[in-house]
């Protein structure tokens, strides 16, 4: 009798395990992104155009990002996300960890129709984007010139708005105190460099207000609660387009990367998740993206469909990107943890 039970619980298990599979496999196509305008604007020319020419169901979500999010995620074994939009530096721990399918290339136009940077195992790119120094032009009688005014309070009184975190931070104070934009990361790869730069946070530590999602500094800006802010220069670009903003941009010294589509590992929706990725990376829908939020794409036939008028206000432009750092992705891997602990310390002061 007591074998019989054992035998039906256990059938009772594994009948319950395959209706929980058929379920998560029944539902529906799941895409993460960054939210606010960006997303909005994938909603326009990404989602439900996507939805219409496939066919597939698709839920879009948004996140603030971290690698640990995507961790509980696939680990938990109940990951209800499939396409999700990374950071450089999740894309490369999240690899290194099997956090994320290799993807077959082939299935999404092959590696050849993307620029170089773009292409990597485990994700493709979605776009390339600034932090740059933003501000509102009816606010300020004078505009700031860069990173070096974002730090003068007598000059141009007010608060400023940092994303909170080391990452841009510290490069921000390093190149308002004086260093190139090309030696930042040498500079920063020394503990005098780390010194200097939080040296440079202390001259307006009670002027710094600290922002996490992207949406965040344009509606800081738009509220007066600041006078400048790091900001995805994307961002700036739809206020003033969508919400008749006049909020200017300042280019030099701006901190460029580069964002990548991933699969979570295990996804049960991989065919529909590939019919995605394969009409995201096509040229003439990402022009279509270029059009309505300012960032550079990842097909290299993207750029050449658009007009002067836009490719002079996006990251990409020659006279834009002259002057402006690529975040290092190898320095931050390394150093994130180190730096994040030092930084909210002294936060915390």
């Amino acid at each position: 009798m007591l074998k019989r039970k054992i035998a039906l619980g256990f059938a009772a298990a594994l009948s319950a395990s395959a209706a929980l599979a058929s379920i998560a496999e029944a539902r529906d196509l799941t895409v993460v992104s960054w939210g606010g305008a960006y997303q909005e604007a994938q909603k326009k020319v990404y989602f439900e155009p996507f939805k219409k020419a496939s066919g597939v169901a698709m839920n879009d979500e948004s996140w603030d990002g971290g690698v640990g999010v995507l961790r509980a995620k696939v680990q938990g074994g109940a990951a209800t996300w499939d396409v999700v939009q990374v950071e450089s530096d999740e894309l490369a721990v999240g690899c290194e960890e099997g956090l994320f399918e290799k993807l077959d290339y082939s299935k999404i136009g092959g590696e050849a129709a993307y620029i170089p940077p773009s292409v990597n195992p485990c994700g493709v790119g979605a776009i390339l984007y600034d932090f740059v120094l933003g501000y509102d032009k009816d606010k300020l009688k004078e505009a700031p010139k860069g990173w070096a005014d974002f730090f003068d309070t007598k000059k141009i009184p007010g608060k400023r708005a940092l994303r909170q975190g080391p990452k841009t931070t510290l490069e921000i104070a390093l190149m308002a105190d004086g260093v190139p934009p090309k030696d930042v990361y040498h500079v920063l790869a020394t503990d005098e460099g780390v010194e200097r730069a939080f040296q440079k946070l202390d001259t307006i530590k009670g002027d710094l207000v600290w922002w996490k999602a992207g949406a965040q500094p344009p509606q800081l800006l738009a509220s007066g609660e600041v006078a400048m802010t790091s900001v995805y220069n994307g961002r700036i670009d739809t206020a003033n387009k969508n919400e008749k903003k006049n909020f200017g941009m300042v280019w030099d010294g701006a901190l460029f990367t580069l964002d990548s589509w991933v699969i979570l590992k295990g996804s049960p929706n991989k065919d529909a998740a590939y019919k995605f990725l394969d009409f995201v990376g096509k040229a003439e829908n990402q022009s279509k993206l270029s059009e309505n939020i300012a960032y550079g794409t990842s097909n290299k036939d993207a750029a050449g469909r658009l007009p002067p008028a836009v490719l002079k206000d996006l990251p990409t432009a020659p006279d834009n990107i002259k002057n402006a750092v690529e975040i290092n992705v190898a320095f931050w891997l390394e150093n994130i943890d180190r730096l994040t602990e030092r930084f909210n310390k002294w936060a915390a002061k």
